[in-house]
């Protein structure tokens, strides 16, 4: 990895270069009872970008995996069926100002949908063409990502800004992210800059103030599988599937095909889904594996904390608590992991 500072007045210099591509970025929203709201979306004016936002409303999941994706379309030619299939890429994407959590979820979800034995190559396109700026950031109360070790980026980027107050430290992990920074005013960061970084670091691991209790936790899940309390949060969850909509790393989907009724032309659609959702393991005939919304918020745990690990030796949540913020019932992961190991903060 490389090293550079450049000063704060070369960010948008750095927006310029890039601008030749789509943007996506933080952008105010409005402001919630809470504070200011923010979300990804495009930009196309460097006054909008946003890098000192707390947290988006949505992760980026929905530019990699959007809620429904038309996967190929069919129409009928004569005596024989054409096939169309579009990756809806029409040129690549730069992601300015990501943070760890996000960034970290992106790397979680490649082991699934780019590096398994079946890739997505509708997810491994939009991957493949994406240029990843990420920006260092605070924590807000609900976040906990130092728990799950996700308050660091160590790869999954191109480059990582961190704010050392007149100058960013730049973080530069790829050849095109080097070719950017060579076009502005850099130098290599001298020692009072080292300092300043460090300091930064420091002041972020003692603002974390939600935490969860990952010792053994997936022994803990093996051995609390029947316990009480998942019917305790189960009676509380309204199993609207808000949190999968919100949540960085929920992939679940369902395809449909759609066919005229001339018979001329098909489409097959795929759309994300929920676990949470009543009909999430209905199958033909009706019979439903998991009927009851404790079964389902259960195994919406075990999949992230327990199975994932199982598969990757890492858990799917990357503690970004946008889940918590979200949900209309107030279930967080840090109180249902409590509740699980018998400790308070339960939804008793």
């Amino acid at each position: 990895m490389i090293f550079r500072v450049f000063a704060k007045e070369e960010l948008e210099n750095l927006y310029d270069i890039l601008a030749v591509n789509h943007m996506v970025g933080a952008v105010s929203k409005g402001i919630g009872t809470s504070g200011p709201l923010f979300d990804f979306d495009f930009i196309y004016d460097f006054k909008d970008l946003r890098l000192d936002f707390s947290t988006t409303i949505h992760s980026l999941k929905r530019f990699l995996l959007p809620p429904v994706e038309t996967l190929s379309t069919f129409e009928m030619q004569k005596e024989t069926w054409q096939k169309h299939v579009d990756y809806n890429l029409s040129k690549p994407i730069v992601y300015f100002g990501l943070h760890t959590c996000d960034i970290n979820a992106l790397n979680k979800l490649d082991k699934v949908l780019w590096g398994s034995v079946y890739p997505d190559p509708f997810y491994a396109a939009k991957r493949k063409n994406m240029f990843i700026i990420g920006s260092n950031c605070m924590p807000q109360p609900f976040c906990f990502c130092k728990s799950m070790g996700t308050d660091t980026a160590l790869h999954g980027f191109d480059m990582f800004l961190t704010d050392i107050g007149d100058s960013y430290f730049v973080e530069i992990e790829s050849a095109r992210a080097f070719d950017c920074i060579s076009k502005l005013k850099n130098r290599e960061p001298d020692v009072d800059d080292h300092n300043l970084f460090m300091q930064v670091t420091e002041a972020k691991t003692k603002q974390f103030s939600c935490h969860v209790d990952t010792t053994d936790l997936t022994k803990i899940l093996d051995m609390e599988f029947q316990s009480e309390a998942w019917k305790g949060w189960g009676e509380k969850c309204l199993s609207c599937g808000t949190c999968a909509n919100v949540c960085p790393t929920c992939y679940c989907y369902g395809v449909t095909e759609n066919v005229d009724l001339d018979l001329q032309k098909a489409q097959k659609i795929k759309q994300l889904y929920s676990c949470n959702l009543i009909d999430f393991a209905q199958v033909s005939g009706g019979h439903n594996f998991r009927p009851e919304s404790h079964s389902r918020i259960k195994y919406r745990y075990y999949h992230k904390h327990r199975g994932f690990v199982e598969a990757f030796e890492e858990s799917l949540c990357v503690g970004c608590g946008r889940c918590g913020v979200s949900c209309l019932a107030d279930i967080t992961v840090p109180e249902v992991i409590a509740s699980v190991r018998g400790k308070e903060g339960h939804n008793g």
